[in-house]
């Protein structure tokens, strides 16, 4: 396969500073070498440079970097639809506030390809609010609710030009949600599976089910992967860290079976904060995951002292 490579250093959506790093530790962490030695070709077309912000007045006086995020969510849409023309594209992020580019950008390339664009959100967040809803502010908590067009963005971030439909959304490992985000995800009718849902079922059937569904509507997949959908044991460099996250044998089966699926054609890896790592084991587990992901086995696993 051919992959591009995009940083998106964004910080301003999640209120701590440290995740414009990610995109340089996911490199330093040798992500483009473990691509090649699993026979890949890629190019890595550099960094996002977010447009000019301009001055954005809300009613919700709790937003914070409202006109900064706007300006990256612009010019991410345009980078993310180019960075797919005849490739897998991977994000690195910044914070998950990229996806609102990045979704935009890859429904608009599925729309023309005349094929529907499903997500898998992994995350312990559904980062499912409104600029109306929020209390924090904290715009990487509302990205997958603009993606899939809902109400209350009008006038501040830019006209969807394709909204991805919220029946195609399966968020999985969710375990932090506003009561405001619970209606609005039922109201819309995204799939939820919550932790509790994974230890009763299991990962792997939830998982099942979603990509055969995929399969059968001849779906583009885009795979969104927050750090914290990692147990911070596993993986300490986010700041938002929530107990009772995937394991690391979950986060490799869920890998694994995305890559025998073959319908991934875009991938997210954000919430990275090496300024909170442990001498590189988060990103180097990113990296691990995204190996399994594009066809590394349980066999090749590289054994490490730390």
């Amino acid at each position: 396969m051919h992959f591009t490579i995009l940083g998106m250093p964004v910080q301003d959506g999640s209120g701590r500073m440290g995740c414009e790093m990610g995109p340089s530790a996911l490199r330093t962490a040798r992500l483009a070498l473990a691509l090649r030695e699993l026979g890949h070709t890629l190019t890595d077309l550099g960094t996002v440079v977010p447009r000019e912000a301009r001055p954005a007045v809300h009613g919700n006086t709790s937003l914070k970097c409202l006109p900064e995020i706007v300006a990256w969510t612009t010019a991410i849409t345009e980078a993310a639809y180019h960075a797919a023309d005849g490739a897998v594209p991977i994000f690195l992020g910044g914070d998950h506030s990229i996806a609102a580019g990045t979704l935009a950008g890859m429904a608009r390339r599925a729309f023309e390809a005349k094929r529907p664009l499903f997500v898998l959100w992994l995350d312990a967040h559904p980062d499912f609010h409104t600029l109306d809803s929020t209390n924090s502010g904290n715009l990487h908590g509302v990205p997958l609710a603009y993606a899939s067009g809902q109400a209350g963005f009008q006038g501040f971030f830019p006209r969807l030009a394709v909204p991805v439909d919220p029946e195609n959304i399966c968020a999985m490992g969710i375990r932090s949600v506003d009561r405001a985000e619970r209606e609005a995800l039922r109201h819309a009718g995204v799939t939820v599976h919550d932790m509790r849902a994974i230890d009763e079922m299991g990962i792997a059937p939830l998982l099942r089910t979603f990509l055969e569904r995929v399969s059968a509507e001849n779906g583009m997949l885009h795979v969104s992967f927050d750090v914290d959908f990692l147990d911070p044991s596993i993986a300490p460099a986010v700041g938002t860290t929530v107990p009772g996250g995937a394991t690391f044998r979950e986060a490799h089966l869920v890998m694994e079976m995305l890559h025998d699926s073959h319908l991934v054609t875009s991938l997210d890896l954000v919430e990275l904060n090496p300024f909170l790592d442990e001498r590189g084991r988060t990103a180097t587990l990113m990296v691990d995951l995204t190996a399994s992901l594009m066809g590394r086995s349980i066999m090749d696993r590289p054994t490490r002292s730390y």
